[in-house]
């Protein structure tokens, strides 16, 4: 509860930063639209109000509308339970929630329960037709429909484009900040195996061609004009070994010192330890097997687990005793670095971003790299490195992850508010030409009408007369027309089933009734217009 009322805090304080004089102005208008649509004497005002019935209306309006960018479900339940609140301000509270609302469940729940609220404060019996209950709820339906249902699919069908295209942009924008990010990378990665393969061919050339003029220079048959030359040659290869290194430098210049191959190696890490020691690390460190040559990089990445590892402890683990292990294996080089848990009692956390430079570096060196947490509640970080140089492997394709792409429900973000608009659609549109296809009026079939005469019992001429009297043809359509009814007599009009194109009019018959009889059976025709 307390976090869902933060949440709800947040979210109320975020929009009141958020407003502008556009928001101001637009919601104004909104509400004064409201009323003057709504309240007497607006053109959809279904209440006179006057005095201070009207100020409060209008006060209830003022209130109600601004509050549904709070609470837009509840002012919509609300205000379907108000029976003075027009069809303006119910749309905009309905088109409100379906934007705001974005669970699915609670927006079917809110629009059934405003439906149910609609539904009991329905006056059936000041609608007209309310003999017919399967119109009189059509009506109830279109009008829920057109003012609550429609509006809301329509609020919550814009309001998931609009997160569908807000999700794409942020998707292209940080594809875009990955691309510029592996572009580094691969030039970085350029970088750094030119200046291996300068490193290899040029700078291993060019220290024989020091080395031979220095030992050129010592020979006692050489003239003095040979040794000056010699002289100058061991010095130009000495100068293009300086800037060769300049130039590598360059090329290196982002890795940063510490990533020098020359001066991080496997055999540095006793002074690294020792350099842990100082600084207050309960470390040891235990070497085993007998040693063996390694390649610069092999020995670089060995150098860097090691680093890595006491970095990792003395980050997460402040105080725990930590063991650094380097054993040379018969086929390979293992290096291990284990804390124990924290002494203050403090989780050790989630490792850091160095593991993933890390990991990689295992990797071009031809190694595997075990990153884990201990049974004891430490942590273990373990490398398994060659003792040869390996052919650089191929970059790991990395898996595909469901949270870059759109979810899978925003593929179809906005088809559940147009199947529901249509499903709403075609239940109105479906009862109106139900109805229309139904007849207008109940009519006297020509065989009973045969079987009507004068003189038979009412209750009798009644059993083969339609039910009613016709509600839908108003009394003047059907007997102003016709000549006077015999005194003391009740008649009644009914439309026969036999129609006339010629005839020019509906064909009427009139049953008079007295003293429980039937006195007179007569057809008139009701011309149109007359």
């Amino acid at each position: 509860m307390r976090t869902r009322a933060e949440a709800f805090r947040a979210d109320a304080l975020a929009r009141f930063r958020g407003l502008t004089v556009v928001r101001l102005v637009g919601d104004l208008v909104v509400v004064v639209a409201a009323i003057l649509l709504d309240v007497w004497p607006g053109p959809w005002a279904e209440t006179k109000a006057t005095g201070w019935s009207l100020a409060g209306i209008a006060a209830v309006y003022v209130v109600l509308l601004p509050l549904r960018h709070l609470f837009p479900a509840t002012t919509m339940i609300g205000g379907a339970a108000l029976p003075f609140l027009g069809p303006a301000a119910m749309v905009v509270l309905s088109y409100t929630a379906g934007r705001r609302v974005e669970s699915w469940v609670k927006a079917v729940a809110s629009t059934t329960l405003t439906f149910v609220v609609v539904a009991l404060l329905w006056d059936w019996d000041a609608r007209p037709l309310e003999f017919d209950p399967v119109y009189g709820m059509l009506i109830l339906i279109t009008i829920f429909g057109v003012g609550v249902a429609l509006p809301f699919l329509v609020g919550r069908y814009l309001a998931q484009r609009e997160a569908l295209v807000q999700a794409m942009q942020d998707r292209e924008a940080r594809m875009r900040g990955e691309h510029k990010l592996l572009s580094r990378q691969v030039r970085l990665r350029e970088r750094s195996r030119i200046a291996q393969d300068m490193h290899d061919s040029l700078g291993h050339r060019l220290s024989l061609i020091s080395v031979h003029a220095g030992a050129l220079a010592l020979d006692p048959s050489l003239g003095e004009k040979q040794r000056e030359a010699i002289g100058v040659l061991r010095s130009a290869a000495l100068t293009g070994m300086g800037e060769l290194r300049a130039i590598i430098g360059v090329l290196r210049a982002e890795d940063g010192p510490d990533d020098d191959p020359a001066t991080r190696t496997a055999e540095s890490i006793d002074s690294l330890v020792t350099d842990a020691r100082k600084a207050g690390v309960l470390v040891s460190l235990v070497r085993g097997g007998q040693a063996h040559p390694l390649p610069s990089r092999v020995s670089h990445a060995a150098y860097r687990v090691a680093q890595e590892g006491l970095t990792n402890a003395a980050k997460h683990a402040p105080g725990a005793a930590v063991q650094v292990t380097v054993k040379y294996e018969p086929d390979a080089l293992v290096v291990e670095v284990r804390n124990n848990p924290s002494r203050n009692g403090s989780p050790s956390g989630a490792p850091g971003v160095g593991l993933i430079g890390l990991t990689e570096r295992v990797r071009v060196a031809g190694g595997i790299l075990h990153v884990g947490a201990l049974p004891s509640g430490g942590f273990r970080i373990a490398a398994v490195l060659p003792y040869e140089e390996t052919a650089l492997p191929d970059e790991p394709e990395d898996e595909q992850d469901e949270t870059e792409s759109p979810r899978g429900i925003r593929k179809w973000a906005g088809i559940g508010s147009i199947a529901g608009a249509s499903v709403v659609l075609a239940i109105i549109i479906g009862g109106f030409t139900y109805l229309g296809a139904q007849p207008v009026t109940e009519v006297v079939s020509q065989e009973n009408l045969d079987k009507i005469q004068e003189g038979q019992p009412e209750a009798d001429v009644r059993a083969l007369l339609p039910n009613g009297d016709e509600p839908l043809v108003a009394d003047g359509e059907r007997k102003s027309q016709a000549s006077p009814e015999p005194p003391g007599a009740r008649c009644v009009y009914h439309i026969t089933d036999e129609q006339s194109y010629l005839a020019k009019g509906t064909r009427v018959v009139r049953f008079c009734f007295r003293d429980g009889k039937l006195v007179e059976k007569k057809i008139h025709v009701q011309r149109t217009g007359q």
